[in-house]
């Protein structure tokens, strides 16, 4: 615990004994967290949900951590109890198509399909309706725009790509989440094993920075404090 953090803290015996303990417990695995927070990041996973979920989730959680999980339609069906357990877990569920097609080289129906199958399978699943939208290899265009719009969905795309999805080791994807800012978001996706091994010295890193994890606006599309 770093000594501003001791310094809002009443001086009791008991106080710091707790304190004490939390430092000497950092080293195994005790969650990393912000002081103050003094501005927001957007943790981001697609691809989801999978049978990697679970373990992306506690390790999330248990780093203190909270993100918005970009959830395949196909997935949300045949995983519900996943889009549920993301939701339990702190997480916020947007739409990232229902199969991840190329949508700027698909008819405006297929489109549309596309984005109201995966509206309905997360809510169906439990993960409320979703108010975000990325689109798949974040390519957009006018049309793909116009169905987003008729759903009330707010396009995300990203500020940092962890590089996750192209066989980034965890030392890379930690660097990567290392160049976030204010209001910033990083890519990273739901299944491959070296993100969640990140997850801890992430959650490190934005401490050591007052950093902490946020939701993404519906409005602005940034990093905000959580609502």
């Amino acid at each position: 615990m770093k000594p501003s953090a001791l310094r809002s803290l009443v001086a009791t015996p008991a106080v710091i004994a707790l304190a004490a303990a939390g430092t000497l417990a950092a080293g195994v695995n005790t969650p990393a967290r912000a002081a103050t927070c003094g501005g927001y990041v957007g943790l981001t996973f697609d691809d989801g949900p999978s049978g990697n979920t679970p373990a992306l989730l506690n390790s999330l959680k248990q780093n203190g951590l909270r993100a918005t999980t970009f959830n395949e339609g196909q997935y949300a069906a045949a995983y519900p109890a996943q889009v549920k357990a993301e939701v339990a877990a702190g997480m916020w569920v947007g739409n990232h198509s229902y199969t991840h097609p190329h949508l700027t080289q698909q008819t405006q129906a297929t489109i549309d399909s596309e984005i109201s199958r995966t509206q309905q399978a997360v809510a169906a699943a439990g993960g409320g309706t979703p108010k975000l939208f990325r689109p798949p290899y974040g390519e957009t265009n006018a049309t793909v725009k116009a169905v987003e719009a008729k759903y009330g969905l707010k396009e995300i795309i990203w500020d940092v790509d962890s590089q996750d999805w192209n066989g980034a080791s965890t030392d890379a994807i930690v660097q990567a989440a290392a160049r976030l800012t204010n209001g910033q978001i990083i890519l990273m996706h739901d299944w491959p094993a070296n993100t969640v091994a990140a997850i801890p010295r992430i959650a490190q890193g934005l401490a050591a920075r007052n950093l902490c994890a946020g939701m993404i606006s519906p409005q602005t599309g940034r990093a905000v404090a959580p609502g």
